[in-house]
């Protein structure tokens, strides 16, 4: 049963990063997601000043706050005039230089286990369980994670065609009248939440690699939005089957082995690709030689 669960936990884990991943990749805001995992600390730290407890809702509340007021400064930078690379970087390490300074100052003597809050570790999601009425109805992040996900495919069913051309051309979706900066930050704060959701399963920081790895392998696989977010997905789910047979085999970290496997699938994925692959392109210049060469 403990394998079912690490394995359900993954497989959510791999969809909700794999559909948000697939928009980022389009947008050129891979980053993103390394920013939010590192600016949220000061949102769990404040969460759990307030409430003294540890209790997964608060932190993610927390988080999903700070998250947001991530990309609202990341934007604002900038639309200022700054580089973007340069904003991400300064919004995400100042935030998080401050979320350090708040637990020395305040948490000292205080067992918060930030290892497991950015690090995670997806063996240990069956022993932190929700209770109903008395009866054990599961893992607490598979949960919360089917939750997240629901809502995240809820949001992008409803509006996708609105996501579609705010991601390819947010110039046209702006004179068509279309709210571009309203789904901007829609879709940030579904990976703020799909971020945070993942602290005590695979952890913030590896959750980077499902968010960016599958969608960058099925961006070199297709052409088609739709298709694109299938194929992220299958290559999430197959990235966590894959990843966990292969820490079984090497006793190694589970969520670790998982991102390697995503990244193997990717190298295939750049190799073989029909369009973009290095095979691909070997023999089109093989045609165009030989059709040179020919009288």
């Amino acid at each position: 049963m403990t394998d079912f669960w690490i394995l359900l936990t993954g497989a959510l884990v791999a969809c909700c990063c794999a559909i948000l991943g697939s928009f980022l990749v389009l947008r050129r805001m891979s980053l993103i997601g390394d920013a939010i995992s590192h600016s949220v600390l000061p949102g769990i730290v404040i969460a759990f000043m307030i409430s003294g407890s540890r209790e997964s809702f608060g932190m993610l509340l927390g988080a999903s706050v700070l998250g947001l007021i991530t990309v609202f400064l990341i934007q604002m930078f900038q639309q200022s005039g700054v580089q973007s690379d340069a904003a991400i970087g300064v919004v995400f390490t100042a935030l998080f230089a401050i979320g350090v300074v708040l637990v020395s100052l305040n948490l000292r003597q205080v067992d918060l286990d930030l290892d497991c809050v950015l690090y995670g570790e997806i063996a240990h999601v069956h022993w932190n369980t929700w209770e109903l009425f008395g009866t054990d109805v599961g893992p607490k992040a598979v949960w919360m994670l089917g939750l997240t996900l629901l809502i995240i495919v809820v949001v992008i069913g409803l509006f996708y065609k609105q996501f579609k051309l705010c991601s390819f051309d947010p110039a046209l979706a702006a004179a068509v009248g279309i709210p571009v900066a309203l789904f901007h930050y829609l879709l940030m704060g579904l990976v703020s939440m799909a971020t945070v959701s993942s602290f005590e399963s695979v952890g913030a920081i590896l959750v980077v690699g499902m968010l960016i790895i599958p969608a960058s392998a099925a961006y070199l696989l297709t052409d088609k939005l739709g298709h694109m977010i299938v194929i992220s997905v299958g290559i999430g789910i197959a990235s966590t089957f894959l990843g966990y047979g292969a820490a079984v085999i090497l006793d190694a970290s589970i969520a670790g082995c998982m991102v390697c496997a995503a990244l193997l699938l990717f190298i295939v994925a750049f190799l073989l690709s029909p369009s973009h692959g290095l095979l691909a392109r070997y023999l089109r210049r093989r045609r165009m030689q030989e059709q040179t060469i020919q009288p």
